[in-house]
């Protein structure tokens, strides 16, 4: 999609601060982190969000937590621990609409968030 921010950094067409990238995904710090270590997981392939996967895309997302595992094992917080989020629409606090996980790690986290 050619106004996806997402799909123009998978493009090489916009810059990130990219930490991992496999054929399936591309990893890269958020611009606005929200713990020491907070990185976006992203699909190669653009699929605005979870309720638009299709049952043939089922291992698309299973690289994208494979790949925060191996993010988790780089960083050296497997065994801490870490939270991942994917967000869904509007309600859902979803405002890239290209998903994507969040990785976040480094401190405790809270439940509720905070």
């Amino acid at each position: 999609m050619s106004d996806c921010i997402f799909c123009k950094i998978v493009a090489g067409d916009l810059p990130c601060d990219r930490v991992y990238e496999d054929e399936h995904v591309i990893a890269f710090n958020d611009m606005h982190p929200q713990a020491p270590h907070h990185i976006l997981v992203i699909p190669k392939t653009h699929v605005a969000g979870v309720n638009d996967f299709s049952d043939e895309q089922q291992l698309l997302l299973g690289a994208i937590v494979l790949a925060a595992k191996k993010i988790a094992a780089q960083l050296s917080v497997a065994e801490d621990g870490y939270r991942l989020v994917m967000n869904c629409n509007g309600h859902g606090g979803q405002t890239v609409f290209h998903t994507h996980m969040h990785f976040l790690a480094g401190r405790q986290m809270l439940w509720p968030p905070g």
